[in-house]
């Protein structure tokens, strides 16, 4: 029976076959792929004839009832219409469906930089072999033609290449423009093509400094009067990450705790980090010799570069990293302290593998941090009293 259709209805996925709309003659025939097409349906010489009116919801309800009201106007007078078939879908190619799924999904990545990093790898590797190919064509030769050449010698890019090609391949299935198994798709399938990377992947972790170094190092540090050392300093008292420092903002620090806002952790989890004494003392000298600003690290109110920090430690220490102190100060808190390792990862915002341990932890055990940063704080500043750099120090010029 015709009824009369309604976009709330027609939105949602209909199975396939002929929706019949009050309007005389028309209804909207959908395809077992999902597609949606009006059609207008009549009678020509005793015979039935379909007439194209365009693709839901490109052509809209109230454009294809116009349509078919004015055909049925036609017919009334008996002017010939015009025979049309529905046309097939144009096939979507990968890159411009890799272009959408990008242009949808970056709202959720963190910065612009791992944008960047999904279209250069899918530019360098993918589009070179199926960006031109319909989603519907692409298949295991297609996907083993573009990681293996890469597989061996550029490992880890070409683990997280096969990811990303999996996740835009398993979205267009989800929107029915392609179906079958997923060509990218590693487990029970490319894993049986291609080597384990942890088999064949050397990893290289972060150059660390021996935290027996870590005397001359801060007092490197604090004898240099720049944003970059106030910066590299509180990192290192704090044993936080290089972006979570970067982006600190004065709104975050709540009296001698910084509440560091889920969306600049690793974790995505709101992190409270207790702040020692001398971590006060370095925000001071950072008010101070900065100047206001919404960043407490600041380059006239800009946000620090990312390699400010890595710069001024390669004049000090050219074998060790910025992110290597957090190994650093896992490695002090494990050989020189009685306290604990899971104190140690809390303090350093790891996330918790064993999913019953993390349904129980409750507390950020924040107090006993406060114990563990202090002491680490103390360790750092062991130095003589003579040759630690005074504070106040020569404000900067306006």
């Amino acid at each position: 029976m015709p009824s009369t259709l309604t976009h709330t209805h027609l939105s949602r996925s209909l199975q396939a076959g002929r929706y019949f709309d009050t309007t005389p003659h028309l209804h909207l025939l959908v395809k077992a792929n999902g597609a949606k097409y009006w059609v207008y349906r009549f009678v020509d010489h005793g015979k039935r004839r379909d007439l194209g009116l365009g693709r839901y919801p490109q052509t809209t309800i109230a454009e294809a009832r116009t349509k078919a009201n004015d055909f049925n106007l036609r017919l009334s007078r008996g002017e010939p219409l015009r025979i049309v078939e529905p046309s097939p879908p144009q096939a979507i190619i990968f890159r411009d469906f890799a272009q959408q799924y990008i242009e949808i999904h970056q709202a959720e990545w963190r910065n612009e930089k791992h944008t960047s990093q999904w279209l250069n790898t899918l530019e360098a590797y993918a589009y070179p072999v199926i960006g031109d190919l319909p989603l519907s064509q692409i298949n295991t030769e297609h996907i083993l033609t573009i990681l293996q050449p890469i597989w061996l010698t550029k490992t880890e890019t070409a683990r997280r290449l096969r990811g990303r090609i999996e996740r835009i391949l398993a979205a267009s299935t989800t929107r029915q423009l392609r179906s079958g198994v997923n060509p990218a798709a590693w487990r029970g399938h490319l894993d049986t093509l291609l080597p384990r990377p942890s088999r064949i992947q050397r990893v290289v972790h972060h150059a660390a400094a021996h935290y027996r170094h870590m005397h001359s190092i801060i007092l490197a540090i604090r004898e240099k009067v720049c944003v970059s050392a106030f910066a590299l300093e509180f990192l290192i008292l704090t044993a936080a990450r290089t972006r979570e420092v970067l982006g600190a903002k004065w709104s975050e620090i709540q009296g001698d705790v910084w509440v560091i806002p889920a969306n600049r952790m690793k974790a995505y989890r709101e992190h409270r980090v207790p702040l020692s004494q001398r971590c006060l003392e370095v925000l001071s000298m950072a008010k101070y010799h900065l100047g206001e600003s919404e960043y407490i690290f600041h380059n006239d109110g800009r946000q620090l570069s990312n390699m400010a920090m890595s710069n001024l430690l390669k004049g000090i220490d050219r074998h060790c990293t910025v992110h290597g102190f957090r190994s650093t100060f896992r490695d002090w808190v494990a050989e020189e302290t009685s306290f604990s390792g899971e104190l140690a990862e809390m303090a350093l915002a790891h996330t918790i593998r064993n999913q019953v341990e993390a349904a129980y932890r409750r507390g950020d055990l924040l107090q006993r941090r406060r114990v563990l940063m202090e002491d680490w704080s103390s360790f750092l500043s062991n130095v003589p009293a003579e040759v630690v750099v005074a504070f106040p120090l020569k404000r900067r010029s306006a």
